[in-house]
């Protein structure tokens, strides 16, 4: 279908949608089709700014009129509730296009509105006006997911400072604002840090075929390879050269230094600042007050309960992977970082039979691409129609419709799968749209940097590369299927922030079954499916090291949150990293790495790296209902896990969601069972 484009709700709309809200709190309007919001990404940068302030003036509009209006309940939630989408949109618009627009012009107007919005944003979470109308809503009588939005509505309020005095709300905006540019700044220097390491053929060797076919060499004999992941990855595990390899992950572990080391100090202390101005002894107090975890000592009893968890099977692992080190070199006294990926990969060979060479034909890229998109459509009862004309910001990009059974249509997804310059550095999901029954259908974005099918290359992709695709797959369907509620603002990914990987962690299941894998993991020159002893191995194979990874990412974890609870002044951020490697981790640092200087996650998670084993804890028990059925396919739980944890997006509390589905609280017992697990 062609998209078409909907005007922005300007005042004359918004002032009908409070006098129809005001006569039936329970109208809708029929449900529309489409927007195409990626139109917007293929603007002139002029163009691009105008229709994000037209809707920051629309949003603003909005509220002003909201304070003004006698009106009280319903249509000033509505109200509100259309204001914040206006500007959630723009906001969104501006990210995306500041990361992954091939126009240097655009990406500026990007970050341009990005900041703009920041500001507004900033601006009505300090506003009076705007709390003291939403506080006379009465609560009582709304029901369940109304009330808790309109609770969780105004609790955010309370944390952004709107009830404290003029000077302190002054100052959180300029605090606002600054950590805003610093943001951007952040992740513009990850993003155009492309750092590069020569090698020779010979260091090559050990590598797949079609990567050295990839990678020729230059008239002096050397080949060039980027700090990007396709290059990355494979070279970590295959290369034969420790040389290379230690060259690679030092260069690797250099990226955005030295310009983040100073973003990254000015960002601490702004944010511990406005944490204290706020009331909170520091920033990781501050922003896991309206997280599931609570608060920064329990996030820290967290990570060390996780960390003992998995000491014992981290010390074996590190163990076998020494002992097959002195099979190369009896003389090892312990393994370096850069060694631990290829020896992993001996150890995957050698004790499972199981060459990762051997299975990259099976993982053709537009293969996995059908399987991620059939797996979903069978599991939670939707389907994808590929939109060849579609407006998207570069040729590569694809875009599909998604409709539920009934052929009711859902929402949009695009797909920017692989690396180019100046784009985003790492896999992730991005909302363009946010959804909202009756207004709009929400669109959402993966962002990632997976190996590209060429004439010459067939984009063979790693076992780990697959489970990446279903892991951000996971947080699209989950944006996608919750983007029908009444309200934009608790519409996709709009749980507490420690539990939105769940989901997509959740799918990642999926491909540990090898039935599931043999209906798309079919070789790209003979079509045979991959066999299932192989399939078999390679699940038992991928959990090498399971221990080892587990610490490794309680050393982020651990770092994140310690970055924001001590004080920043004067803080030696490559020290502390140096300091918590040591800790929870069987590696010696590095000297002269910054790892920190890349490690995006500092600005988008800040605090609360936990949460991704968090989440995973929570995933391992919800994923125990299908494994209990014995049938991953079944879609009487998938349907209910659709209906349960998916579709209610931010309309309840996280952990009532998965009580609704498991019929009882989350609890530790399966992911402990799956840590000491062999499978």
């Amino acid at each position: 279908m062609t998209p078409y484009f909907l005007p922005r709700l300007g005042a004359v709309a918004l002032a009908a949608l409070l006098a129809a809200c005001a006569q039936s709190p329970t109208r809708r309007a029929p449900q529309l089709s489409i927007v195409g919001a990626s139109a917007s990404m293929v603007a002139t940068p002029d163009a691009f700014l105008a229709r994000c302030r037209a809707d920051l003036a629309a949003s603003r509009a909005a509220m002003a009129r909201l304070k003004a209006a006698s009106a009280t309940g319903l249509p000033v939630l509505d109200a509100y509730d259309e204001a914040r989408r206006l500007l959630r949109d723009a906001d969104s618009r501006g990210g995306l296009a500041a990361e992954l627009h091939p126009d240097k012009d655009i990406r500026s107007a990007g970050e341009a509105c990005g900041r703009e919005a920041d500001t507004v944003g900033t601006e009505f979470s300090l506003d009076r006006g705007i709390y003291d109308a939403l506080s006379r809503i009465d609560a009582k009588p709304l029901d369940a997911g109304t009330r808790h939005y309109l609770e969780r509505t105004l609790r955010d309020f309370r944390l952004a400072g709107v009830d404290r005095d003029d000077a302190t709300r002054a100052r959180v905006k300029a605090l606002n604002d600054e950590l805003t540019a610093l943001s951007q700044e952040f992740g513009k220097h990850i993003r155009e840090s492309v750092l590069t390491v020569e090698a020779t053929p010979a260091e090559l060797e050990g590598l797949p075929a079609d990567y050295i076919r990839a990678h020729p060499p230059r008239a002096d004999g050397k080949i060039v390879l980027k700090t990007d992941s396709p290059d990355y990855g494979p070279v970590m595990s295959y290369s034969r050269s420790t040389a290379l390899r230690e060259r690679f992950y030092k260069a690797y572990g250099n990226r955005a230094y030295p310009q983040n080391l100073a973003t990254l100090s000015k960002m601490l202390a702004k944010r511990q600042e406005l944490a204290r101005l706020l009331g909170y002894a520091n920033w990781a107090d501050y922003v896991m007050a309206n997280k599931m975890i609570g608060d920064s000592r329990h996030a820290a009893e967290f990570i060390e309960k996780i960390s003992k968890a998995a000491e014992p099977r981290a010390q074996r692992d590190y163990a076998e992977m020494l002992a097959r080190k002195r099979k190369d070199d009896p003389a090892a006294a312990d393994v370096k970082p850069w060694e631990s990926g290829y020896l992993a990969e001996r150890i995957r060979v050698e004790q499972f039979n199981v060459d990762s060479q051997e299975v990259r034909p099976y993982f053709q890229y537009d293969k996995v691409k059908k399987g991620v998109l059939e797996t979903s459509s069978r599991l939670f009862g939707i389907r994808f129609e590929r939109i060849a004309d579609a407006k998207v910001w570069h040729p590569e990009v694809e875009t599909y419709d998604v409709y539920d059974t009934g052929n009711r249509l859902l929402g949009r997804i695009y797909l920017d799968m692989f690396p180019r310059a100046n784009k985003y550095k790492h896999f992730a999901h991005g909302t363009l749209l946010h959804g909202k029954d009756g207004v709009a259908l929400p669109e959402s974005v993966l962002m990632c940097n997976f190996r590209q099918p060429t004439a010459t290359d067939p984009g063979l992709l790693e076992y780990g590369a697959v489970r990446t695709f279903f892991h951000e797959f996971g947080h699209l369907v989950h944006a996608i299927v919750s983007g029908q509620g009444r309200w934009a603002g608790t519409s996709g990914v709009a749980t507490e922030r420690d539990f939105v990987e769940a989901p997509s962690q959740m799918l990642e299941e999926w491909i540990r079954d090898p039935k599931v894998l043999q209906t798309f993991a079919t070789h790209y020159q003979t079509g045979q499916p991959i066999p299932t002893a192989l399939a078999q191995r390679l699940v038992k194979a991928g959990e090498i090291n399971r221990g080892l990874g587990v610490r490794g990412q309680m050393w982020l974890a651990a770092m994140s949150l310690e970055y924001h609870r001590r004080d920043p002044d004067g803080l030696d951020t490559t020290a502390v990293m140096q300091e918590l490697q040591r800790k929870y981790t069987p590696y010696e640092p590095v000297p002269g790495n910054h790892f920190q200087a890349a490690f995006g996650h500092l600005d988008g998670y800040s605090a609360v790296y936990y949460t991704y084993m968090w989440s995973l804890v929570i995933a391992k028990d919800m994923f125990s209902e299908f494994a209990a059925k014995g049938d991953i396919m079944d879609t009487g739980i998938a349907s209910r896990y659709r209906k349960s944890v998916l579709e209610p997006g931010g309309s309840k509390p996280a952990a009532d969601l998965v009580k609704d589905f498991l019929g009882r609280p989350y609890s530790f017992k399966a992911y402990e069972a799956w840590l000491n697990s062999e499978q």
